[in-house]
């Protein structure tokens, strides 16, 4: 007969049974304080559904007691007070009520109901031990435009997978843009008060460094198919953050221009004059407080510049060695900030006595590489070169669009901290402009429509992640308005230099019958390249023989 499987009979077995019962008892404990703590963690972490979850039960038992009229009471009487809330403060209701709304359906419904079947399809999801690793969803959050997934990579992933599944990641959740983040998008807060240092505490430790941690941005409604209007003038100009647009999650772009070079480019007629009166809007009221001092160079002859001519201190559109003479005042300019301020701080501070001088070039591609007179030309690329290398601290800024970003048009390009990436004609563009890999990073200058003119891409400050954003649109009678309105005051030209007057020339030795003589120009050296004899036979006389 077969010895049974187990023998359950406890003496047959030679074993310490107190050690044994000691050691299952505390595996148990250990496992039960472990499901507590999770279930603990769990509650706090969704300390946001307590008041469902109560709201809930408090409705089923009134249901088992009154039936379902108090339901009915209760939805009339929030119906009634929601509609008053949306009245009077439709702002903090969208924020707090619709938003939050629309934040748990899409997380259910758009997102958890499909999410292992969109990673398996975009390929996102390892393959270990015999089982499946997903992506974690963490947290999702919606705005009017966009939604915001939190998401934590599995081991063995890095940002690049995302930046490359982005557009199916995209199609597959019903959208047409989803932009990918390594970073946090939102900067810390800034705290203030006598609880201020037990906030930054907790922002330090809640708003840490997460290598794991992704953000997905996908484009419910582009808001950026509308054109933008124009932005209010501000009171006093911020260098660090002037408003010229819209980001396609509604948030109005900033640009920072205190100690940097802006390059803008952009095929013809995608909007790069829209960039260039957005910033002067935004420097306006520095303009007409002598704060800012605007140099402009319209090498087009003044087709895009000279319709706000009030607002420059000093304009050139007509003549290349005007515009080489502008360039060199603006190192003279540069040199003498040097020499007061050298030791004494590291960035310009603009005041009205010493204003930041901000040189506007429409179309740089036209002094650098197109300019028929080769002496001028290396006159302004020489001062281009040394205002893009070492004007940037001392308030000397350059802003210049170009149509063609190629190193051998802009040979200056790489000097250029900031960038602006319009529509561009050729996919290659693109990461010349942004850098390299800024197109596999969602840069996609290359495929903006001609009617998305003013769209472009920019990188923002710590986000290697280029951003898409809108720059106003100033029709020709707003910009003509601001002109007059915020006209830059009168600047001091520069004395001009004389010029001694050239030695007149010597007159030309003639012969008796009146005819010139060819002479040779004597030779630097020391000694003459030819003997005289052979200098001498070139003297030749009318019908004579040589000397």
């Amino acid at each position: 007969m077969r010895a049974p499987l187990v023998n359950f009979r406890r003496f047959q077995i030679t074993a310490p049974w107190p050690l044994v019962w000691t050691v299952t008892g505390l595996f148990l404990l250990v496992r039960l304080t472990a499901g507590l703590a999770r279930l603990l963690v769990f509650a706090v972490r969704h300390w946001r559904a307590w008041p469902v979850v109560v709201l809930v039960l408090v409705a089923v038992d009134v249901y088992r007691s009154h039936a379902w009229w108090p339901h009915l009471l209760a939805l009339l009487v929030a119906a009634a007070g929601g509609g008053v809330w949306w009245w009077k403060g439709r702002e903090s209701f969208h924020h707090l009520v619709a938003l939050r709304a629309v934040t748990v359906w899409r997380r259910w419904w758009v997102y958890r109901r499909q999410w292992h079947e969109v990673m398996s399809l975009c390929g996102l999801v390892k393959k270990y031990d015999g089982g499946e690793v997903l992506p974690r969803l963490l947290s999702v959050r919606c705005s009017y435009a966009t939604d915001e997934l939190v998401v934590r990579m599995p081991k063995g992933q890095n940002p690049e997978v995302y930046h490359k599944a982005a557009r199916d990641l995209a199609y597959s959740f019903g959208t047409r843009h989803c932009r990918v983040f390594s970073g946090r998008r939102q900067a810390p807060p800034t705290r203030t008060g006598r609880l201020a240092w037990l906030l930054r505490l907790m922002d330090r430790v809640r708003l840490r460094d997460r290598p794991r941690h992704v953000w997905l941005v996908f484009i419910r409604r582009d808001p950026l198919t509308r054109i933008v209007a124009p932005l209010p003038v501000p009171a006093r100009p911020d260098f660090t953050a002037l408003p010229l647009g819209v980001r396609e999650d509604l948030a109005v772009y900033c640009l920072r221009l205190l100690a940097t070079h802006v390059l803008i480019g952009g095929a013809t007629r995608m909007g790069k004059g829209s960039v260039i009166w957005s910033l002067l809007r935004s420097l306006a009221a520095g303009i007409r407080s002598g704060l800012v001092r605007v140099w402009a160079i319209d090498p087009k002859g003044g087709m895009e510049l000279a319709i706000g001519r009030p607002l420059f201190s000093r304009y050139v559109d007509d003549d290349w060695t005007r515009m080489a003479d502008l360039l060199d005042d603006a190192v003279t300019r540069m040199r003498a900030r040097q020499q007061a301020l050298r030791g004494k701080v590291r960035v310009h501070t603009p005041t009205t006595d010493e204003p930041l001088i901000v040189v506007v070039i429409d179309e740089i591609a036209a002094l650098l590489a197109f300019l028929p007179d080769s002496d001028i030309r290396q006159r302004i690329t020489q001062a281009l070169g040394l205002l893009l290398t070492q004007g940037a601290g001392l308030g000397v800024l350059v802003v210049a669009a170009t149509q063609d970003p190629r190193k051998e048009v802009v040979s200056v390009r790489d000097f250029f901290p900031t960038r602006i990436a319009l529509g561009l004609t050729e996919r290659a563009h693109v990461d010349l402009l942004l850098g390299d890999g800024a197109r596999d990073r969602g840069a996609l200058a290359d495929q903006i429509p001609t009617s998305a003119k003013g769209v472009a891409y920019v990188l923002l400050d710590g986000q290697p992640e280029p951003a898409r954003v809108r720059f106003s649109y100033l029709p020709d009678d707003v910009i003509r308005d601001m002109a007059s309105t915020f006209p830059a005051p009168p600047e001091v030209q520069p004395e001009p230099v004389d010029i001694p007057a050239p030695a007149p020339a010597k007159p030309t030795p003639t012969n008796s019958n009146g005819r010139h003589t060819y002479r040779p120009t004597p030779p630097k050296q020391a000694a003459p390249l030819l003997p005289p004899s052979l200098l001498n036979a070139l003297d030749l006389t009318n019908g004579s023989d040589p000397r």
